[in-house]
């Protein structure tokens, strides 16, 4: 037995001097003694943690790496913190902090969290995922402090705590007795910050078909609040069994859960900061962007296997590569991404143009209206069952920050649920406070929607709004909105039948100009490198658009406003987005003009005022054109006149009716309107066929 203490001890010293002298010799890329300044600085910023490069243990000494790997818990306590330890004591003679933690990062291998199995527990590995759920800070009693209240003893000791329960001491400390009792001395116990994450797959690395892997972190120390739901994390930590909370005393449990306990924790990029480009791809994407016909070939590769839609594939592939984001020195932040959204006939195509999106972005996810929540879009408080514990947990939006998130069947969203993206979609993050947890949290995600008019099929004579089941609120937050409409043409349909027809005889793939691997290189490419700036000449031509399709209204009082500064903002998206596609610098008159042409088509197909035939932007920003408003308006008027004038207080409908066909409003009109007037609360119904407004105060 003592040689075997002996042996121990020996191995013990052994090992100890082999990491002081990888931490006196490392040397980093300027030559300097990289840990020697690493400890330095630390001390001098009074922090606890140093962080070690695994690469750099595995280059110096592979044996002492491998120990590492294979039993992290000793190695960490009995090697390398004392290791530290008396390295620091011998740079600061004067240091007289009892512990310094090393904290591991880089290893060799990431383990990917479906693949984590009974042979990593108690092994240092390395995961990564996105943070799904956390824990608001608490503190974990670290070391103990009990009194043992017996009158022949009724002296203090301290136990070591290594678990989120304390159990009562068998004996105590002192005396080693067992009669008494012991009572815990919170105020003199040592307490260190707690936390609890839960890391998910990242959604683009989910096996097609399978349900997302989780795992639960715990974070202590400095570790804490490093990130926040939505990020994508890298988790250096030993894989244990989770603890028992409790349970009978009679009985073990069979069946154990698996955590990280982390010993180093970062922040990931995120979007395609997070994907990085060989040299090869570089020089290919350089290439492309060198033919005159880049656009052409861009928009040609979205969803090849769809006919048609040129316009519309274009806005996707404009929303794909994006605009460029400002935060001015205030903090105000001005969004680059560009909301797109399709609202179509059955059978055009829309779901299909939706998936491909999602699958070319370097980070997208593809959800659907019917199966989305407001919690699932936004972000939630869960209370866990077992713990009771509240989670922060993340959506869809937040999931997708950096990326593109698309939206299928958004007409078929519960109106409670659908309103929890206002904020995401404009100011681009998601608030949220509950159970004493206030949040703000990042969801710079591009939104491409798609829904079905609200009769089956759009009716031409009817406004937007009438054919859309979405609230102006959201509809007014698009920068984009085109209407698919399947309108029998027999040239048209002979060319649409036989190219389907061609696509599913062939046994190969549709070809595309540019494949889509290279596609989404291409894309990841100018988000990350290309920010082109407005020339003069664009500037000019996009200021003197919107004020020419403003002149008509500063004109007349009477006649509509056709854009407004939302648009403006979202023309220098769109062109910028446009010069970024050809890998440009600055953003030309030809980009400006196309943007143009873009917002154009859309006012004129979306912003029409049915009924006086000319562009009005309140169309789609208040749901009323101003024809519409004004008929409103005037009908208002008339039940006010008649009801003061009648002696029951209303008036009747068939007068309404005469008073409006004098100012060629038709009866259908005014029944919609007032139908329309009753539903907001304006009016009521005094008695059957008799109208009044509902008085204010």
């Amino acid at each position: 037995m003592a040689n075997e203490l002996l042996q121990n001890r020996e191995e013990v010293t052994d090992l100890l001097s082999r990491a002081i002298d990888f931490l006196e010799n490392t040397k980093g890329a300027d030559g300097d003694f990289k840990y020697r300044n690493r400890i330095r600085d630390a001390i001098l910023r009074g922090e606890n943690s140093i962080v070690i490069d695994f690469i750099d243990l595995i280059n110096y000494d592979e044996d002492l790496a491998t120990r590492l790997v294979e039993d992290p818990e000793y190695m960490i306590e009995n090697v390398f913190k004392p290791a530290l330890i008396e390295f620091a004591r011998s740079i600061f003679i004067a240091f007289e902090k009892k512990t310094l933690t090393p904290r591991f990062r880089g290893l060799i291998e990431t383990v990917p969290i479906r693949d984590l199995r009974t042979e990593h527990l108690g092994k240092l590995v390395q995961v990564e995922g996105v943070v799904l759920k956390l824990t608001p800070p608490k503190q974990r009693i670290q070391k103990a402090t009990f009194l043992h209240a017996y009158p022949e003893c009724n002296s203090k000791f301290s136990i070591e705590v290594s678990s989120e329960i304390v159990k009562r001491p068998s004996s105590c400390g002192v005396c080693g007795g067992s009669a008494g009792s012991f009572e815990l001395i919170e105020e003199e116990s040592e307490f260190i910050d707690y936390q609890k994450i839960v890391i998910s797959e990242m959604p683009e690395e989910v096996p097609s078909g399978r349900m997302p892997r989780q795992i639960t972190i715990i974070l202590e120390g400095e570790l804490v609040d490093r990130v926040r739901p939505g990020d994508k994390a890298i988790v250096v930590g030993i894989l244990r069994l989770a603890k028992d909370k409790g349970g009978s005393s009679r009985r073990f449990k069979g069946v154990y859960e698996s955590e990280i306990y982390a010993n180093y924790i970062e922040a990931g990029r995120k979007g395609v900061d997070e994907i990085t480009l060989t040299e090869e791809d570089i020089e290919e994407i350089k290439k492309l962007g060198r033919d005159p016909l880049i656009r052409r070939k861009i928009i040609a590769s979205i969803a090849p296997t769809i006919y048609g839609h040129w316009d519309i594939k274009e806005a996707i592939a404009l929303a794909l590569f994006g605009g460029i984001p400002k935060i001015r020195r205030d903090g105000t932040r001005i969004r680059g991404d560009i909301h797109v959204l399709l609202i179509g006939d059955p059978g055009t195509a829309k779901s299909q143009l939706l998936q491909f999106a999602s699958k070319i972005a370097p980070r997208g996810l593809f959800t659907t209206g019917k199966g989305s929540t407001a919690a699932g879009l936004t972000a939630a408080v869960l209370r866990e069952k077992g713990t009771g514990e509240y989670y922060l947990e993340a959506g869809a939006m937040v999931l997708g920050d950096m990326g593109v998130v698309c939206i299928d069947e958004i007409d078929k969203m519960r109106d409670e649920d659908r309103v929890a993206i206002h904020e995401a979609l404009e100011q681009q993050t998601v608030s949220i406070s509950k159970a004493g947890i206030h949040a703000v949290l990042n969801a710079r995600a591009t939104v491409i929607a798609a829904g079905n008019p609200r009769y089956g099929r759009y009716i031409e004579e009817r406004t937007i709004q009438d054919n859309i089941n979405l609230p102006v609120t959201i509809l007014s937050r698009f920068d984009l909105i085109f209407i698919l409409k399947d309108i029998p043409n027999p040239d048209e349909d002979r060319r649409l039948a036989e190219y389907i027809a061609t696509v599913h005889a062939s046994f190969e793939d549709v070809k595309s100009p540019i494949d889509p691997e290279m596609l989404r290189k291409y894309i990841i490419y100018a988000k990350k490198y290309v920010y082109p700036k407005l020339t003069e000449e664009a500037r000019k031509i996009l200021t003197e658009f919107f004020v020419e399709m403003r002149r008509t209204a500063a004109e007349s009082r009477d006649a509509p406003i056709a854009i407004t500064a939302r648009q403006l903002e979202a023309l220098i998206r769109l062109a910028e987005a446009h010069a970024r596609m050809a890998l440009k610098e600055v953003v030309t008159e030809e980009d400006a003009i196309e943007a143009i042409r873009l917002m154009k088509t859309m006012l004129e197909n979306v912003g029409l005022d049915i009924e006086s035939g000319t562009v009005d932007i309140d169309t789609i920003m208040t749901g009323k054109p101003k024809s519409r408003r004004e008929k409103i308006l005037f009908i208002e008027d008339i039940i006010r006149e008649l009801s003061s004038q009648s002696k029951i207080g209303c008036a009747r409908l068939k007068d309404i009716m005469e008073r409006a066909r004098s100012e060629n409003i038709d009866e259908e009109t005014v029944e919609r309107i007032i139908y329309q007037l009753k539903q907001e609360g304006v009016l009521y119904e005094k008695v059957s066929g008799c109208f009044s407004r509902v008085k204010t105060y």
